[in-house]
């Protein structure tokens, strides 16, 4: 019996400890997660996790629940209503004393009913014509095509904010692995500087050159160590991460760059239709079309129906839910029509403000058409011209570092000055940010492009 006990003792202890190991490992897993994301794969997780891209989603959703909203005060509506009223101090009417056998001008005090009264009433109500009813059940409809394409700009708005995070990210990784490789090469050059110095085979300012130029390298790298935090904080903002998520990236700006190089883009057709800007300003057209039509039917005529039941109780007691109680019921069936007449040209005016905003509507389109157009060419000029300033600046990289070298090898023989090296110096590594920084122009301008002819989402 005592073993049975011990085993059983045992096997809850274990138990107990098997359960807090896994609870701690899942905790630890939950802690320990990190995010890894190719570009694509980014572009659509913040399309489902932005906090823009969600309550888009959310608008969408009112707007169809808004709909319907709509459509129902066209159908039947129903109704109930309970009253019940208990007279403290009932009215009293006069009859004539005639009535009675009195003499002529004599009135006679009366109570015509009991104090207490219960009533129940359900009426039906439906709209049989209302002009404002059909317009705006065609409003809800634009309203929707309205909250579809906002969301589809959102969603475009969200992957141009990805590509640019993501690019930059990929930017101050590269600068730091550059500023600490040109960080590295000063270090030993300046060392090699030192020594030659403190041997009296070289001069001081050879030194002090080298090291203003390895004190600016290393304020860079600083400040690249520093950005890095932060577009990468910014890159999880715009995904719907926490800031301080741990994500990776699969990509490298090099191979990103080239991908993104599609000739093939600028002799793509602007079809206006597809543009999200030129969908928006014409759904603002049909909107102001369907204010004007809602002035217009307001001088029409409404027709409703309502048929209503009810049953009536009166007592001098409070005795309506028993069963002696004597209920009178009562119904109404009926037609309410309103007819406009005359309003001072109150809507005559209203519909003449209707007319102004329509024709301000169409103008504006006229204009944002002319603009989009505006905007897919200087799209396509600075695609093109980030594509050539990418192959300008890589031959330029390669240039540089030629330069840098053979000065380098110059210096080191005593053929060339501290103030040349540290010229070539200086020019390789504005030679390397805009190579980088070109890179970056060519992912970020081939997004604009197709964000003008929305061929991507």
């Amino acid at each position: 019996m005592t073993e049975l006990k011990n085993y059983k003792a045992n096997f809850m202890k274990n138990s107990f400890l098997a359960l807090l190991m896994l609870f701690t490992a899942t905790w630890s897993y939950a802690q320990e997660q990190t995010y890894s994301f190719t570009l694509e794969e980014a572009i659509n997780f913040a399309i489902e996790n932005n906090y823009g891209a969600i309550n888009a989603d959310r608008d969408l959703l009112d707007a169809q629940k808004q709909k319907w909203e709509t459509i129902a005060t066209g159908l039947p509506q129903i109704s109930g209503a309970v009253s019940y009223q208990n007279q403290l101090k009932q009215p009293v009417s006069l009859l004539p004393g005639e009535l009675a056998g009195q003499e002529p001008g004599t009135f006679i005090p009366i109570v015509f009913s009991q104090p207490q009264t219960a009533s129940a009433t359900a009426t039906l109500k439906q709209q049989i014509f209302d002009g404002s009813y059909i317009v705006g059940i065609q409003a809800t409809k634009a309203f929707i095509a309205y909250s579809n394409n906002n969301k589809e700009k959102t969603e475009l708005d969200v992957r141009k904010s990805v590509v640019e995070a993501y690019g930059n990210v990929l930017l101050s990784q590269e600068s730091i692995a550059i500023l600490e490789k040109n960080k590295a090469n000063l270090e030993k050059n300046l060392y090699e500087t030192q020594k030659l110095f403190e041997n009296g085979l070289g001069d001081e300012e050879s030194v002090e050159q080298l090291q203003i130029t390895l004190s600016s390298v290393e304020n860079q790298l600083k400040n690249s160590l520093r950005l890095q935090s932060i577009t990468l904080q910014m890159l999880n903002l715009i995904m719907g991460l926490d800031i301080d998520a741990p994500t990776t990236l699969k990509e490298n700006l090099s191979d990103l760059a080239q991908e993104q190089i599609r000739l093939d883009l600028l002799d793509e057709d602007l079809v206006m239709d597809n543009n999200i800007d030129f969908k928006i300003v014409d759904n603002l057209n049909q909107q102001r079309e369907l204010e004007l039509k809602l002035q217009k039917s307001l001088a029409l005529p409404t027709l409703n129906a309502f048929i209503n039941y009810g049953s009536t109780s009166y007592s001098d007691r409070f005795n309506f839910l028993g069963n002696d109680s004597e209920w009178f019921d009562s119904s109404i069936l009926g037609f309410d029509l309103s007819i406009p007449i005359f309003s001072s040209l109150g809507r005559s005016a209203k519909t003449a403000r209707a007319k102004i905003a329509l024709e301000k509507a169409r103008t504006q389109k006229s204009e944002t058409e002319q603009s989009i157009k505006l905007q897919h060419q200087t799209a396509k000029s600075n695609y093109l011209f980030s594509i050539e300033q990418y192959n300008t600046a890589s031959e330029n990289l390669a240039l540089a570092e030629r330069i840098e070298k053979k000065n380098e090898i110059k210096y080191t023989e005593g053929l060339a000055t501290s103030f040349e090296l540290r010229q070539a110096q200086t020019q390789l590594y504005d030679a390397q940010q805009e190579y980088l920084q070109s890179m970056v122009e060519v992912i970020n301008n081939k997004t604009a492009l197709e964000t003008v002819l929305n061929s991507k989402l």
